[in-house]
């Protein structure tokens, strides 16, 4: 008997093997902020990116005080983000490859914030890797001629500038309880584009190394 044709936009085998890898690292990364929310104070002390933990040498905090967050109202706006950046770039990568760029971004915005922020003593949140992992993301599409993520990009770059020279509302900070750390959005994306060139992520499209 001969085989079935495919016809446009059946599911096979494969692409449902592609999707669901390509939503793990994010469902895991979700499920472990929520455990670290549901811990409550505790975990905000123990993972934070401290400065004075850090200078006695709490490296860790460097990677998980990006994993933590004020609270549930500051998580639910990074998982939203997560999942618009899943929708949005939904290229299957590899688990070492998405463990390499969060590693890599929250290691950089980590040391960029302690270096070039003095005034910020304590940092927690998502935010700062969400903007580079879009970046990495989104660029490759672009280049295609992506044209949803070539506005994702213009209204990335608007974003930055405007938080720079603006800063972000009073409102925004009163609903996440704290401080609104822009230059975090800005190192995150710093960070993409050294990842990006170092690893070769926007010169062959798309990495699933």
């Amino acid at each position: 008997m001969a085989d079935a044709k495919m016809r446009p936009g059946m599911i096979t085998a494969a692409s449902l093997q592609s999707s669901v890898r390509a939503a793990c690292v994010p469902l895991a990364l979700a499920a472990s902020m929520l455990v670290f929310e549901a811990l409550g104070e505790p975990a905000r002390n123990a993972l934070s990116l401290d400065r004075g933990q850090l200078e006695a040498g709490q490296w860790w905090r460097l990677v998980s005080g990006h994993f933590v967050h004020l609270g549930w109202y500051h998580l639910m706006l990074n998982l939203l983000g997560l999942a618009a950046l899943v929708v949005l770039c939904p290229q299957p990568l590899r688990v070492r490859e998405w463990l390499r760029r969060l590693l890599f971004l929250s290691v950089f915005t980590s040391v960029a914030l302690y270096v070039a922020a003095p005034a910020v003593d304590d940092y927690v949140g998502l935010s700062g890797v969400l903007h580079g992992l879009f970046l990495l993301g989104l660029l490759p599409m672009a280049r295609r001629g992506d044209r949803i993520a070539i506005a994702c990009l213009v209204y990335l770059a608007g974003k930055l500038a405007w938080e720079q020279i603006m800063g972000t509302p009073l409102s925004d900070e009163q609903a996440i309880g704290g401080h609104v750390v822009t230059l975090a959005h800005l190192f995150g994306t710093l960070a993409a584009l050294v990842y990006g060139f170092a690893f070769g992520t926007f010169r062959r499209g798309v990495s699933t190394q």
